[in-house]
């Protein structure tokens, strides 16, 4: 029996599930190795592997840049910049899909979910990190930058709205001012 194996790759464990097209067929969880890449490659791989044969995805938290392959945006920081895809399909023998673990649940929930036939979905997942997917007419939107329904990714504490009507109209309390990313306004 050809199996789904679906792995949610997360910042506190690491769990996984074998699915025969109908009901779920088995589940195993470990604590993910924080800061350490090679051992949370050999822990998601070890997993996929005890569980059987069959497709697998792995949710992740961060995106795969478009231009280098590597993970970017990743609240598991140690996955920066690294070839995730290629040494998970390495360690585990066979061909992996990858995506956001944010837009797998908000695709999820749009495909058989509590957004079944929504011509929109936006889901939020707060865990470890914080993330959102949006899912249009059935496909995950993911934007040029891979982050489309991230609204995680921002900056505290914000500015106080007069900061910004303040910099905005070259008034000087604008000036010289650093702004959260730490570049001179």
């Amino acid at each position: 029996m050809k199996l789904r194996i679906g792995v949610d790759l997360g910042g506190t464990k690491i769990e996984a599930i074998a699915l025969d097209g109908v009901r779920e067929v088995a589940r195993k969880r470990v604590a993910t190795p924080r800061g350490d890449y090679g051992a949370t490659i050999e822990a998601a791989a070890s997993l996929v592997l005890d569980l059987g044969e069959g497709t697998v995805g792995i949710g992740i938290p961060g995106a795969l840049s478009s231009v280098s392959g590597l993970v970017k945006n990743a609240n598991s920081t140690w996955l920066i910049g690294k070839p995730l895809l290629q040494d998970l399909e390495k360690a585990i023998g066979r061909e992996v899909r990858l995506e956001n673990d944010a837009n797998c649940f908000a695709l999820s929930e749009a495909t058989d979910g509590a957004g079944q036939g929504a011509a929109v979905v936006f889901g939020v997942i707060l865990g470890t990190g914080v993330g959102g997917g949006i899912v249009v007419h059935g496909h995950v939107l993911t934007g040029p930058n891979a982050i489309a329904g991230e609204w995680g990714h921002n900056p505290l504490p914000a500015p106080a709205p007069r900061a910004f009507t303040r910099r905005a109209s070259g008034g000087s309390a604008g000036r010289g001012a650093r702004c959260h990313a730490g570049r001179r306004a």
